[in-house]
């Protein structure tokens, strides 16, 4: 979850919680539109999740919610590392670096090439 430069709060998933907060940054290209309109950006909250499928069910969650809810949210996870306890792990995570180079595995080779987006 981010906290925008107008106060206002973006939720959304991602497979690389680095390169996708330099997106909404601006340091990279992506991001979404919302927050390119809305920087500086901050990220607040966090979570990890085992899938795709899970972190989008969560991510519903998170979206329905209401602000008010949402902020206490952030009140009681002030450190952004997401649920307390044994529910979920805090993942450290390097914001200062930036953002690998996104790539994939060449089927069969096993060689990896870089992926760029246009």
């Amino acid at each position: 979850m981010l906290r925008c430069g107008d106060g206002s709060l973006y939720t959304g998933i991602t497979t690389d919680l680095v390169r996708r907060l330099a997106e909404h940054r601006g340091q990279a290209p992506g991001g979404a539109r919302y927050t390119r309109g809305r920087l500086p950006v901050e990220l607040v909250y966090w979570e990890s999740a085992s899938g795709r499928a899970q972190a989008s069910q969560r991510e519903r969650v998170l979206k329905r919610l209401k602000r008010e809810e949402k902020l206490a949210l952030l009140a009681t996870h002030r450190n952004g590392t997401g649920l307390p306890g044994s529910e979920r792990q805090h993942v450290p995570i390097d914001l200062s670096r930036p953002p690998a180079p996104e790539t994939t595995s060449v089927p069969g080779s096993g060689q990896t090439k870089r992926i760029s987006r246009s």
